[in-house]
């Protein structure tokens, strides 16, 4: 079992985490959600059903999510290659512009909380949080 140090340090860097997420979704007009799938699709190609197993949502929710981003030229659906009765979700060009834009965002964001942070303690928190990541993430 966790140590309750070890879950309120979670808790609060998730919440500031989410506090910078929030304000940078909202100066470009997208969701927690909407910026979740932006930042999955820069490098794959998952189908509708992955993609809201992933995110824990149901099929209608991701399906209103997906077409509210579609009708913003940011994703696309497509036929898997592989099973033409599944649909993937691919990010569009302007979708993916956006997404690199966001991700630079987040980074300058972040550079004064992980200032005090030298290359070797960045490196060892990124090996802690890959190890802590559920297998499916």
């Amino acid at each position: 079992m966790p140590s309750d140090a070890l879950v309120d340090a979670l808790a609060r860097v998730t919440f500031h985490m989410s506090g910078v997420l929030t304000r940078i979704g909202a100066k470009h007009d997208l969701s927690l959600t909407q910026l979740r799938v932006l930042g999955l699709l820069r490098d794959r190609r998952p189908r509708m059903t992955e993609l809201a197993e992933f995110l824990g949502l149901d099929k209608s929710t991701m399906s209103g999510l997906i077409d509210r981003a579609e009708r913003r030229g940011l994703v696309k659906r497509d036929k898997n290659p592989e099973d033409r009765r599944a649909v993937d979700v691919v990010i569009t060009p302007a979708g993916l512009v956006l997404a690199e834009q966001v991700y630079d965002e987040l980074r300058r964001a972040l550079a004064p909380t992980l200032s005090g942070l030298g290359p070797a303690h960045r490196d060892q928190l990124v090996e802690l949080l890959n190890a802590a990541r559920k297998p499916s993430d």
